[in-house]
């Protein structure tokens, strides 16, 4: 079975940077795409960057030209560069990982989540 661990959070003032790492128990070649996901209290789970198989990057509005997302397949790792930190951008995060449809149609699990890490802006 597969684990997702985050690192990285912390409590940062506003302008600053943080660095998140998401390490995979197994080869992430097994997923079509990798995800950050963010979660503040009393709201939903919000999307924020995600990372294809063919190293494609999408970002939610909010975050870009700010947080940068990358993957290593070598280290089984997807890392979350953010900067310019604002207040808003205080939440839980969450590693995402979707298996390819291939591997889901003969029985794989079709994704796995991390368990989080709290990422604090102060003002």
């Amino acid at each position: 079975q597969v684990q997702l661990v985050e690192s990285g959070g912390g409590l940062v003032q506003a302008g600053g940077s943080l660095r998140l790492s998401c390490a995979a128990s197994r080869s992430i070649s097994m997923f079509d795409s990798m995800a950050w996901y963010r979660q503040a209290p009393g709201n939903q789970r919000e999307l924020v960057a995600v990372v294809t198989y063919n190293d494609e990057t999408n970002y939610a509005d909010s975050v870009k030209g700010r947080f940068t997302a990358s993957k290593d397949n070598a280290k089984n790792t997807v890392d979350l560069q953010m900067n310019s930190l604002k207040p808003e951008d205080t939440a839980v995060y969450y590693c995402h990982a979707a298996t390819l449809p291939d591997l889901v149609r003969v029985g794989l699990p079709s994704s796995v989540w991390g368990q989080g890490t709290q990422v604090t802006v102060s003002s």
